[in-house]
């Protein structure tokens, strides 16, 4: 009882801390008119909390003995920043819809490399709950599906959404594989998009913040922080404990929360469109969470 209570209160965890950097980050990002300066600002404060992290849990040292997990780790990051750039090109390409819609595809993705790479069984039940809780996140999130067009650069709609799948399975990799912590990877992950955003802004000429800020930027700014180290510190547990495919379907829960964040705190309106959306995501999730029950006669005939 006591680790089931345990593990949901780390998926809840991941949720609310995802939800809160999504809502900041795109504050950040209108406030400076640089998704590659926001970036930076916001991993550098990460860091700030990271580096506390590990030096009052005596563990910092540790950080320059990693030996050849040095590899795996820095091919974390370079993904974790992949999956930024491709997506921030497809929008400055494509439509916001489709987009939205285009990325979402991480979480078949992840079913379909579970099933082919990896030989996991999924039944029909967990297939049928991730389409519904798909088909619900993409209302919640206001999808236009009778105005959505494709473009050739909606491709990196697709790129960004293989390297946030391919990024879960390397991280789950250095786990179980290298045996590296939660703490270990997310200071290694951090640092390198850390650079890679600072080298991106530098190299466009994003690297300057402009003469009027609004109110509370910088306190946003150590919220944002605060969340991505939230972020880090529960997703990387959770892949641990759980099927990479659940992770990604948990995560299709952040949207619902993000909505009631924009509702409460950000003047949004909640549309009878979305308030169906998050029933339905809710009734995916219920199928889900139903598993062990609906297919109880197939796992005992495993």
């Amino acid at each position: 009882m006591k680790e089931n209570l345990k593990y949901t209160l780390m998926v809840a965890g991941m949720v609310i801390s995802w939800s809160i950097y999504y809502a900041v980050s795109k504050i950040v990002v209108d406030a400076t008119g640089s998704p590659l300066l926001a970036g930076f600002l916001l991993r550098t404060a990460a860091l700030v909390f990271l580096t506390i992290q590990l030096l009052a849990d005596k563990n910092f040292s540790r950080l320059f003995h990693q030996g050849k997990a040095v590899l795996i780790l820095v091919v974390i990051g370079v993904f974790g920043f992949l999956l930024d750039l491709f997506a921030n090109l497809g929008y400055a390409g494509g439509s916001l819809s489709t987009g939205t819609a285009l990325l979402k595809t991480d979480v078949l993705m992840v079913n379909l490399a579970t099933v082919i790479l990896y030989h996991k069984k999924l039944f029909v039940s967990d297939w049928l709950g991730t389409v519904i809780m798909l088909f619900g996140v993409l209302l919640v999130l206001g999808v236009d599906f009778g105005g959505m067009t494709l473009h050739a650069t909606d491709l990196y709609f697709l790129l960004s959404a293989a390297c946030v799948s391919a990024n879960a399975f390397i991280i789950k990799a250095a786990q179980e594989k290298y045996h590296e912590d939660a703490d270990m990877i997310s200071y290694y992950n951090n640092a390198v998009v850390l650079i890679l955003f600072a080298g991106s802004a530098a190299f466009v000429g994003d690297f300057h913040l402009p003469a009027a800020l609004i109110k509370g930027f910088w306190p946003l700014v150590v919220l944002g922080g605060l969340a991505q180290t939230g972020i880090y510190f529960f997703y990387y547990r959770n892949l641990k404990h759980f099927e990479v495919w659940l992770v990604k379907l948990y995560l299709l829960l952040m949207p619902v929360l993000s909505c009631f964040i924009g509702v409460f705190f950000l003047g949004e309106e909640l549309s009878s469109k979305k308030l169906l959306g998050i029933l339905i995501v809710l009734a995916g999730a219920a199928v889900i969470l139903q598993r062990g029950r609906i297919n109880h006669h197939k796992q005992m005939n495993q």
